[in-house]
Order: structure tokens, then C-alpha cells, then sequence
């Protein structure tokens, strides 16, 4: 490939004579031109030095003030230095931080002065040989392209009716006879529940002095109450704006009912009443291998669908900051789950929500979530009821504990009970559940109701998954000796 115009007329063999110059004599061979450039020959008829070419990887950006030009070369871009305009400084576009008209003292490689704005000067084109034919030259090229051109038309034509019989009289394409299309959308299809669903999520935006968080939302009453997540909206307790989004494309403001961090729960209410409510379903009959949906804004994408199984349940999840994490005895999808699906169901295959998509996992080494990998976790549709109907009620969660505080640099099978008090709490509250069960500091719990038990999030995350006032059976092992003892768990509020 050339640099050259394709459509400018050729150059002729032999350039006409100037008249005060005297044509050679026949028969004689001219002597050949100097092949040096004599001292006195105008600096406008010497050929140009051109400047050499400088490759910079492909993602790299061009020296400021010189225009590029992409070849066919693989992995690289190479950039040619062009010229300005004569008289005229060469200007770069305003990349930030870089002035667009000055060069720094000594960064000038051609040497344009002091003052120089372009860093390749403001060297002259060459002219070209052709702006040196006459007139008439000119002229009879010109008509000699329109020749050829008409004569290249005709010729295609000609080849073209040539070939008539591969050129289709009729390009309508084939259509489905009417009636004979039918897609079978049954009850309990994917297409079937999402049609259903969709009208009960919506797409939660807060606005707050730190800028704006996204997330999704399911309608949980008729009246405008709507649940998502404590950290989609958890901005609201501070005055942040809420706007709700409707799937139909209508948006209310929202205010905070009620929120909890230590289930990533909240409820948020529009004035707003005739709306469709999805059914929380009994997320106690899933199991391994269930079909799902989630549903939500995932990304701000509004209104979006992926499907997967149950790959997982009772994962361990902690969520959020340690001051306020979160901590879910989750159910883990495959259900694509990215930023904004937060706070929308997990559906099964009935149409119910079984869960509240909260958490995506992290691959190892990553400081943030990055999307989904295949890992998704939701909040189980029970504990989403119960937290929900406090929240409603008395715009405030409690949670249940045993009383005990955990030493987390334990090595070893269970999860020990700390030896000693921490900044000035005692390892066990006096008279709290586990005092009462007589269980003591440096005690290593084994399994909570059967269910073993090795890191402090797995024992905490079971005993969150119960109501308070439920007993549990702990099996506790004091030295040499195991046992199993009976914990009726003690309320808590948020909070506290």
C-alpha cells in the first residue's frame, strides 16, 4: 500500500520541455541529471528530508503534536511525524495536564527556536513534479480519466449482464407460513416465571454527597413496602434521596422503614398502593440442584434475567465491613449475580422467592468484587420474612446469641470460646445462655444441632439462622471431656 492518491491523474513518461530551453538533438542521448544537489538549487525544488518513523506499543498514546497513521502491523501502531501547513504551528490536542500550544525549554528536537510550538517545526511539503504540467497536459489527462472511467463502467456492466443468470430476479427471503410458528411457553417455563416476576422488581437509586449506589428491590406488600438490602440503601439513614423505579418505567421517592446490618436487610415504602407482591417462599425445602432465577438491575441494567441451580446451601458468608458485616447462612447459585442485583429475589421454579441475592465471591487476591464468577449468595427467603416483618413492625431487627466471645487465632478442630476477657468484655456473659448451659472459657465447640462447626464465622452464621428463644444443642469438648449441652438463645437488637 502507498501513501499516493489512487484517483490522481498519472505522471507522464517525459515532461515537456521549458521553451527557453533547447529540445535535444536526434539521435543524441541527454546526459543524466547530477545525482547531487547543486548549492544554488532552490530550496523548494530539493527533496525533503523525512523525518524517521517512531513505533509505540498499541495501547500507547502519539507524541503530542503529531498526527498518526494506523499500518497493517500486528501488535504495534506506527506513528509518522506529517508536517504542518506552511506558516502554520502544528497544535495537539488538550490531553489534560499538557498544554496544547507550548513546548517545554529544551524538549524542541528540531530545533523551531525558543518559542517553537510544534515539536517538528513548521517544515514546507515538497511540491510535487505535477503541479509543473502545463495546462493542456492537465487537460488531456483529465479527459483521458473520464475515458477510462466510462469505458471501466461499461465494462462492469457488461460483465455483470455476463453473469445475469447468478443475480436473483426476486430477493424477498423466505417467511414462516402464518399460524405454523409456536413457541411452547408451559407454566413453570423459564419465560413463564419471568413474566411473572418482573413486575414485582424494581430498581432502587440513592443519591448521596458520596455519589450514587444502585441496587434491586422486590415488592413485599400491596401497600408500597419494598425489601432489598441494609447496604443498597443504607445511605437512607443518613437523609440520602431513594428513587424507586417501577418496571414499567414510573419512578417514586422512598423512604427508610427499617434496615439491619446484621442480616444486610432493609425495608424501604413508596406511596404508592395496588401493587403486585411476590410470595416469600420456604427456603427450608430447597435443596442442591433446584432451578433458580435472579432477578434485578444488575450493572443498572434494568429488568434482567439469569438462570442457574442451587449449588450450595448453608455457605458460611460473611458480608460487608467488620463493624458492620453481615453474616448469612446463604444459599449459593450459579445464577449470574453482578453489582446492582443486589437486594432482587432468587425465584424457583414455583415463581416464589427462595432468597435475597446480597453477595458475589471474590477470587483470591481481589480487594473488590469484580462480577460474577459463578458464586453467588443469597439471603434465605425465612430469614428474610422474619427480619422483615420486625422491621415493618418496629422499624428494627433483633438477632439471637449464646453469649460467648470467640478466640479467632485458634488453631484447631471446633471453635474455642476466648480464654480471656477482650477490652474488658468477658469470654462468657455472665448469666447469658452459655454461662447458664455451663459452658466456660477457652471451650471449644464442636457442632451446633449435629452440624460441625471449625471457623468462628460457621458457628456465629448458625446460631444468626435461629429466632431468638430457640434452644439449640451445642457439643462442647472441656479438655479431654465432650458433652453436649442444651443454649436457649438470648435476643439482641441492632445495634448493640
Amino acid at each position: 500500500m502507498t501513501d499516493e492518491n489512487p484517483f490522481a491523474p498519472p505522471t507522464p513518461r517525459a515532461a515537456v520541455p521549458p521553451a527557453n530551453e533547447p529540445a535535444p538533438a536526434a539521435g543524441r542521448t541527454p546526459e543524466p541529471a547530477p545525482t547531487g544537489t547543486p548549492a544554488d538549487q532552490p530550496a523548494a525544488e530539493r527533496p525533503t528530508e523525512q523525518l524517521p518513523a517512531q513505533h509505540v506499543p498499541a495501547q500507547g498514546r502519539p507524541t503530542q503534536g503529531q498526527p498518526t497513521q494506523q499500518l497493517p502491523a500486528t501488535g504495534y501502531l506506527t506513528t509518522i511525524p506529517a508536517p504542518s501547513a506552511a506558516g502554520q504551528d502544528a497544535q495537539a490536542p488538550h490531553t489534560g495536564s499538557e498544554h496544547p500550544s507550548t513546548s517545554h525549554a529544551g524538549t524542541d528536537p528540531h530545533g523551531t527556536g525558543p518559542h517553537g510550538s510544534a515539536p517538528y517545526g513548521t517544515a514546507q511539503p515538497p511540491r510535487s513534479r505535477r503541479s509543473r504540467l502545463g495546462a493542456g497536459a492537465v487537460s488531456a489527462v483529465v479527459l483521458l480519466g473520464l475515458l477510462a472511467g466510462a469505458g471501466g463502467g461499461v465494462g462492469a456492466y457488461a460483465l455483470l449482464d455476463a453473469r445475469g443468470t447468478a443475480r436473483p430476479a426476486d430477493a424477498a427471503l423466505p417467511r414462516p407460513a402464518a399460524g405454523t410458528t409456536h413457541v411452547d411457553r408451559p407454566e413453570g417455563s423459564v419465560a413463564a416465571i419471568a413474566a411473572a416476576t418482573l413486575p414485582s422488581v424494581v430498581s432502587i437509586e440513592v443519591r448521596a454527597q458520596q455519589g450514587v449506589a444502585t441496587g434491586s428491590g422486590m415488592i413485599l406488600k400491596s401497600e408500597g413496602y419494598i425489601l432489598t438490602n441494609n447496604h443498597v440503601v443504607a445511605e437512607a439513614a443518613s437523609g440520602a434521596d431513594v428513587t424507586v423505579t417501577f418496571s414499567d418505567g414510573h419512578e417514586q421517592p422512598a423512604e427508610l422503614v427499617g434496615a439491619t446490618p446484621d442480616y444486610d436487610l432493609a425495608v424501604i415504602r413508596v406511596e404508592e398502593t395496588g401493587l403486585e407482591p411476590l410470595v416469600l417462599g420456604d427456603s427450608d425445602d430447597v435443596v442442591v440442584g433446584d432451578s433458580v432465577l435472579a432477578v434485578g438491575s444488575p450493572l443498572g441494567l434494568e429488568a434482567t434475567v439469569t438462570t442457574g441451580i442451587v449449588s450450595a446451601l448453608h455457605r458460611p458468608v460473611k458480608a460487608g465491613e467488620s463493624a458492620e458485616a453481615a453474616f448469612i447462612d446463604a444459599i449459593q447459585t450459579d445464577a449470574a449475580i453482578n453489582p446492582g442485583n443486589s437486594g432482587g429475589p432468587l425465584v424457583n421454579s414455583a415463581g416464589e422467592v427462595i432468597g435475597i441475592n446480597s453477595a458475589i465471591a471474590q477470587g483470591p487476591g481481589t480487594a473488590t468484587a469484580t462480577g460474577n464468577i459463578g458464586l453467588g449468595f443469597a439471603i434465605p427467603s425465612n430469614q428474610a420474612r422474619h427480619t422483615a416483618e420486625q422491621l415493618i413492625e418496629t422499624g428494627t431487627a433483633t438477632f439471637p446469641i449464646i453469649g460467648v466471645l470467640l478466640d479467632p487465632s485458634y488453631q484447631g478442630e471446633g471453635v474455642q470460646v476466648s480464654e480471656e476477657a477482650q477490652q474488658g468484655t468477658p469470654a462468657v456473659t455472665p448469666d447469658g445462655p452459655a454461662d447458664q448451659a455451663g459452658i466456660k472459657p477457652g471451650d471449644v465447640i464442636l457442632a451446633v444441632d449435629g452440624r460441625p462447626v471449625s471457623v468462628a464465622d460457621e458457628l456465629i452464621v448458625a446460631i444468626r439462622a435461629k429466632a431468638p428463644g430457640d434452644p439449640v444443642t451445642l457439643q462442647v469438648r472441656s479438655g479431654n471431656d465432650e458433652r453436649e449441652v442444651r443454649v436457649v438463645l438470648e435476643e439482641r437488637s441492632s445495634g448493640q
